[in-house]
Formats: structure tokens, C-alpha cells, sequence
């Protein structure tokens, strides 16, 4: 039997700095979800963040970015239904998003799943056995490289048969707009 979990991955939320809340079009969607597993990715910056991601999911991992002055710490591993999974923000590679930089730290780590943030632009993409995950700005706000200035997050559906569906969503002309990638992963023996 197939078990699947479902994970709500956030990142570059600049609350109080840039920005003074989550996307109402965003809150709505994430209230409604059952979350196995909730990740903010760095530069959550306001303590309020942290306490609205631990009331998405009952398991949460969030990792300091460049602009927090929270106690967390710089990357976490967990393992998803025979997946390891690296969560950092993604500030310790040159250039910003850099995949071949990104997928040397995933290896260093041993995960096959990289989630970063910082560049402020998402992506999805498999690179040398890594899948790296970026959910760009759940915000919109700028960053120091640029960024898309949309608002973004992602969710991931992980099933133990290997298969992952990465759904983007971005907030476009006030509408929210997805799209899905699926990939297939083989868990780590």
C-alpha cells in the first residue's frame, strides 16, 4: 500500500520588514490544507511567522536565513517516507541559487531533496541525483539578488512509491495560478 505526504514548503517571508503579512489569497489555501509537514526556508525575520507555520502542521522545520535574528538553526535533515530531506536558506552558495553549488551542499548533507530559499525566484529541478525545491518569496518582496517579486510557495506530495508532485503556486494580477511538476525519486536504501 502507497502512503503520501503532504508538505507545505515556504521561504523569504520578510514579515515586518518588507512585508506585513502572508497573501490573504495565500492564508486561505493554507488554513484549509492538512499538512504532514510545514517548512519555511529562512528570512521569516518577525517570531509571528514561526508561530502561524507551527499552527499549519504538526511538524515544522524552519532554518535561519541571512536577515534572522531567531534561534534556529542553519539547516535541517529529516527523513519523508524513505526520502531524506535537507532544508537550508541557501545564502551559503555563490551565486544566489546556484544548482551545482546547491546540489554539492545536498550531497555533503546526504539528501536527496534540497529545500532552499534566498534567491526569491522559484524553481524545481533534479540535478545530479538532487532534487532542489525553491518556493521563491511567499511574500513577493525583493531580495538582494532581485527575485521575481511574486509571491510564491510550493507543495510537495510525496508518495512512497517514489512519486513527487511539486506544485507551484504563484499570486498573479490578484489571481493565484499553479502549475505541476512530477518526478520520480527512488528513497535512499
Amino acid at each position: 500500500m502507497a502512503f503520501k505526504r503532504l508538505v507545505l514548503v515556504l521561504s523569504d517571508s520578510h514579515i515586518r520588514e518588507r512585508a506585513e503579512w502572508f497573501p490573504v489569497e495565500f492564508t486561505d489555501i493554507f488554513q484549509s490544507r492538512a499538512y504532514d509537514i510545514a517548512i519555511h526556508a529562512g528570512d521569516l525575520v518577525d517570531p509571528e511567522v514561526l508561530d502561524f507555520v507551527k499552527s499549519l502542521s504538526k511538524k515544522v522545520y524552519a532554518v535561519q536565513g541571512n536577515m534572522d535574528y531567531l534561534n534556529l538553526p542553519e539547516q535541517e535533515v529529516f527523513e519523508v517516507l524513505g526520502f531524506r530531506v535537507g532544508v537550508v536558506h541557501g545564502d551559503q552558495v555563490r551565486p544566489r541559487g546556484n544548482v551545482q553549488a546547491l546540489t554539492i551542499l545536498a550531497k555533503s548533507m546526504d539528501v536527496s531533496i534540497l529545500i532552499s530559499g534566498h534567491t526569491h525566484t522559484p524553481f524545481i529541478t533534479a540535478h545530479s541525483g538532487v532534487l532542489h525545491v525553491n518556493p521563491g518569496s511567499v511574500t513577493g518582496v525583493w531580495g538582494g539578488g532581485g527575485g521575481s517579486l511574486t509571491p510564491s510557495f510550493i507543495e510537495l506530495e510525496i508518495q512512497s512509491t517514489g512519486e513527487i508532485s511539486a506544485t507551484l503556486y504563484e499570486l498573479k494580477r490578484g489571481r493565484v495560478e499553479t502549475s505541476t511538476q512530477r518526478l520520480i525519486l527512488y528513497p535512499q536504501p
